[in-house]
């Protein structure tokens, strides 16, 4: 009788101990193909993130130059119309990120700096310029540097950046839901994201 008994107990223990090794093996087959095709979501995203601006401004290009000492000066000058295509955009196949398969965490290491293309287009208006002081090359280059320097003031000024930052917080929410789906934690850098929103505390922009 007691042989049977202990016989009893040891095919339980057995058969717990199978099961529990069975689960286990389970549950860590799952790990493995839940963070291969989390690794493999990541990794297809390779959307460019863009927000377009248009700009437009008039000035006026001055120059003169000194001749024969403070006695003459010769001036050039022309009026300039800008109109520029503006855009911000992200490379999101450039994120940088990591998988703790053992944690289950997900951690996004760093998100690509932002792009920003200017595409002016300058007309240049009521051009004058004295034989001594012609317009030159160096002149045109002057032209567009300035006209850069201004259109980027422009855009500090506008809500281009602000509504880049929008779509790209939009677009990072799509991890944190497909992890968080699985049971897994994301991370921005040590910081857990533990909402939708929580991006919106992070610095993306320059």
């Amino acid at each position: 009788m007691k042989r049977i008994f202990f016989g009893f107990i040891l095919a339980v223990v057995v058969l717990f101990g199978f099961k529990y090794c069975s689960d286990k093996r389970e549950e860590e087959s799952q790990v493995v193909e839940q963070s291969q095709f989390i690794e493999q979501q990541v990794k297809n995203v390779n959307k460019l993130v863009v927000t377009e601006g248009h700009f437009s401004e008039v000035f006026t290009y001055n120059n003169s130059k000194e001749v024969f000492g403070d006695y003459l000066k010769a001036n050039k000058k022309a009026l300039v119309v800008v109109n520029a295509e503006v855009s911000i955009a992200f490379d999101l196949n450039k994120i940088d990120f990591s998988i703790d398969k053992d944690r289950k965490i997900l951690t996004i290491k760093s998100i690509p700096e932002e792009e920003i293309k200017i595409n002016p287009d300058i007309e240049y208006y009521d051009i004058q310029a004295d034989y001594l002081n012609p317009f030159e090359a160096k002149d045109y280059n002057k032209i567009k540097e300035d006209v850069k320097k201004s259109l980027m003031r422009k855009i500090e000024k506008s809500n281009l950046k602000s509504n880049a930052k929008d779509r790209l917080i939009n677009e990072l929410a799509k991890f944190y839901i497909l992890t968080n789906s699985f049971g897994w934690t994301l991370q921005y850098n040590e910081n857990p994201i533990n909402s939708t929103t929580d991006f919106e505390n992070f610095n993306f922009l320059n």
